[in-house]
């Protein structure tokens, strides 16, 4: 028996006076409130209301038992409401990528404290963000999709020290404008600066955790194996900054986001190639626990904190109606 939607029924009948009006009092059918008040009746062993008369009036034990009825749902709807408190008040964890700007997280947690929300942030893997919302340690976080299907898109670039020429990525920002996209071809073999008559070297492509998914890895060594590239230049890099450190250096280029190769001092140019750029769903947890949905005020801080300027309009999205697929392709750049 859940005891307090029968109390309910019987302090409601009280105070109308009238099964009916009870019933409308709580948008149930009245057939409900009375096997209700039955079961409280057999409960408590004695009829709480007398049925003989026109109107329902209360029986002697009904009086006796319904300041204490009143106090059972008092107590009830306060602890409701010390839970809700206590929900509201706790840290809402969000898993986003390792490597962030922590400005861009800063505006994060400042946006939840402004409306009494404490957001916690945490770098995760993606695998590891996905796993989160499943258990319910995660509040929200960024998930990985393929870009043609993502809500946010983060163009991905390679990173390198190596100075600006024909065939390498140009520092950002380096004339003015956006340094030109390059393709996996422009890493094919090239001597090297400084060892004139040496054989010629090809630079190691280092992917951060970030990138270690199935379906990018998987397309990154395709499209490397297709621009005649060797088979083991995609390395996984290890720790970020370390693979920076070995970029910096000069022994590697970094695939990476543009505000993670800017942090770093690293030069940085897009790839051409659309497919091999990172795609992100926001999404709350769907727990057993508790499902939440994402705020609108919350999306596109993290669409900036992941490196994208701007979400991905529906109508870019593939699959999306009454737009045709060479459309869609050229409005993706």
């Amino acid at each position: 028996m859940d005891l307090l939607a029968h109390l309910e029924a019987y302090v409601a009948t009280v105070d109308e006076a009238s099964f009916s009006r009870a019933a409308d009092r709580l948008g149930i059918a009245q057939p409900l409130l009375s096997r209700r008040i039955k079961m409280l009746e057999a409960h408590f062993g004695g009829l709480l209301f007398d049925r003989s008369r026109r109107q329902v009036t209360t029986t002697e034990l009904g009086l006796l038992l319904l300041p204490y009825a009143q106090d059972v749902l008092d107590r009830a709807q306060r602890l409701g409401q010390v839970a809700r408190s206590a929900r509201q008040a706790q840290v809402r964890a969000v898993g986003v990528p390792t490597g962030c700007a922590p400005a861009a997280l800063a505006r994060v947690i400042r946006a939840g404290t402004e409306r009494g929300i404490t957001l916690g942030m945490r770098e995760l893997a993606p695998e590891e963000r996905v796993a989160g919302l499943a258990d319910g340690s995660l509040a929200y976080a960024l998930v990985r999709v393929p870009p043609e299907h993502a809500g946010i898109r983060v163009p991905l670039g390679l990173a390198s020290a190596a100075p600006p020429d024909a065939s390498g990525p140009a520092p950002t920002g380096a004339t003015g404008h956006r340094p030109r996209a390059i393709h996996l071809e422009d890493l094919r073999p090239r001597r090297r600066h400084g060892r004139a008559g040496g054989p010629p070297t090809v630079l190691p492509v280092l992917t951060l955790t970030e990138d270690e998914v199935p379906y990018a890895r998987d397309r990154l060594v395709r499209a490397a194996a297709r621009a005649g590239l060797p088979e083991d230049l995609v390395r996984p890099a290890g720790p970020a900054a370390t693979a920076l450190a070995e970029t910096l250096a000069g022994g590697a280029v970094l695939l990476c986001a543009e505000p993670f190769a800017r942090q770093g001092g690293a030069s940085w140019a897009p790839l051409a190639d659309a497919a091999l750029h990172r795609g992100y769903d926001i999404q709350g947890t769907q727990s057993q626990r508790e499902a939440m949905a994402v705020p609108d005020w919350l999306a596109p801080l993290l669409t900036a904190a992941a490196g994208a300027a701007t979400a991905v309009p529906d109508s870019m999205r593939s699959g999306s109606a009454g737009t045709d697929a060479p459309s869609r392709l050229a409005a993706r750049g």
